[in-house]
């Protein structure tokens, strides 16, 4: 019995992969076998056992296989209304589609022969005895909850990262891509830092990228600034996920490295006037990274730290920016997204920007609330991210080493109890002279900290 695979050209990224061919070129019973439109080319040349399947449709292939007591199963990343097309077109005999439980179990089959080739395949009585899998789970989900079982495969992307696309256009067409944005570095699947360049996407890559972007906001007619969000896999693939119509939170970087202000080119737009630039008049220089200050504990799963911000010292300099409305007495509520400020630093390399901004997290002061500030500083310190090898799992896999707070080592607790006592007779000595001033009299003392002197004597 032979077993017909049939990869789409947008399938898994399995068809343009000639190790899948020399595996399945070991069992006689799989046909790695893909289809095409006439006028495309096929990815790879396939041996000898698949090679006519090139050229005929499916129903040639299906009598074929039929004639030799075969089956044909359709593994396919298209979209659902051309799959449910081929199969009205063939009779619905392109099995494992359209809520047929056999795509898991040959899918789990493929992998097998593709993960380990030298083992045999799974023969029809072997794939009967998996148990339920996560297939058939979502069909009696969807029965159950919706009344219809049927259900489709998406493309699963191991650690992506997640990039995305400025664009900037107006109301006559106009239109350019502002490069890209890196914000893979993620809690709860929302953005705490974004940089760019990206570390992980070539120039040749962006660049397509942004005509992608750019084409997509001409067929919608669309105009102001927008981003375009994507996934992208570690082999340069890339997967649109949404479009956002407004300005982007991490919209800092790609100002500071292209000298665009793009909220007034939102405005001007706005007012009907025409961009003033071509996409070959943008370039970027060096690399910006922003941190996401937020009012929230880390530690405690990344929950919202909500209360009265006693001091605030923001870092400045060269390359610095801080985009912030807080203050000291400015109350954090927990009605709202608790984004203390947007700190961001440009540099003229990657290495730099990130010393930069290790720097200015250090010199950053919140005190009344609990902030990410320590996960920052952190993160910063940690050797994958610095190297730009991290994706949209970092943070879950990283968590014991990013949350939390800084302890003070056994060895140092002595000089660190030393340097906090003498901090604080200075702080008592200059609220003494600053009473006297004033003409008050009687003890500054915290009541504990004289409860606690009381109790030395």
């Amino acid at each position: 019995m032979s077993t017909a695979i049939v990869l789409f050209r947008r399938d898994l990224r399995l068809a343009d992969n000639p190790a899948l061919v020399a595996a399945c070129a070991k069992h006689d019973r799989i046909l790695p076998t893909y289809i095409h439109a006439p006028d495309e080319q096929a990815p790879w040349a396939p041996g000898a056992a698949s090679r006519w399947w090139l050229h005929h449709g499916l129903e040639a292939l299906h009598g074929q296989l039929a004639a030799q007591g075969g089956d044909l199963h359709l593994l396919a990343g298209d979209t659902l209304d051309h799959l449910r097309a081929l199969i009205r077109a063939n009779d619905g005999y392109a099995r494992g589609y359209g809520g047929d439980e056999i795509t898991a179990r040959v899918t789990a089959q493929l992998r097998e022969v593709f993960d380990a080739p030298d083992a045999a395949p799974l023969d029809p009585a072997e794939l009967a005895a998996i148990p339920e899998s996560a297939w058939e789970r979502a069909r009696s989900e969807a029965k159950k909850f919706f009344g219809d079982d049927e259900v489709y495969l998406e493309k699963a992307i191991l650690k992506p990262r997640h990039v995305e696309i400025q664009v900037l256009g107006d109301r006559d067409g106009n239109l350019v891509h502002v490069f890209e944005r890196d914000c893979s570095i993620q809690r709860r699947n929302q953005k705490v830092v974004e940089e760019t360049p990206s570390p992980a996407a070539s120039r040749a890559l962006v660049e397509e990228m942004g005509r992608i972007a750019v084409q997509g906001a001409k067929a919608v007619g669309y105009h102001s600034a927008g981003t375009f969000e994507f996934l992208v896999d570690d082999r340069g693939g890339f997967y649109f996920l949404e479009m956002n119509t407004r300005l982007q939170v991490e919209h800092p970087v790609t100002e500071l490295v292209t000298g665009l202000d793009l909220v007034r080119e939102m405005v001007l737009i706005a007012q009907g006037e025409p961009l003033t630039m071509k996409q070959e008049d943008l370039s970027a220089r060096g690399a910006a990274i922003e941190c996401r200050i937020y009012a929230e504990d880390p530690s405690a799963g990344y929950l919202p730290s909500p209360g009265t911000i006693e001091r605030l010292s923001v870092p400045s300099g060269p390359g610095v920016r801080d985009d912030g409305g807080a203050y000291a007495g400015c109350t954090i509520s927990s009605f709202y997204d608790p984004l203390i400020s947007k700190l961001s630093v440009w540099a003229p390399t990657r290495e730099r920007a990130v010393a930069r901004m290790r720097r200015a997290l250090s010199e950053y002061v919140v005190t009344g609330i609990r902030t990410n500030l320590a996960f920052h500083q952190r993160l910063f310190e940690h050797p994958e991210f610095v190297a730009g090898r991290y994706d949209t799992g970092f943070l879950d896999r990283h968590a014991d080493q990013l949350v939390g707070y800084p302890t003070v080592p056994d060895g140092k607790r002595e000089a660190v109890a030393v340097a906090v006592a003498l901090a604080a007779s200075r702080i008592e000595r200059a609220t003494g002279t600053v009473a006297a001033q004033r003409g008050e009299t009687g003890a500054r003392l915290a009541p504990w900290v004289a409860a606690h002197r009381a109790r030395l004597r």
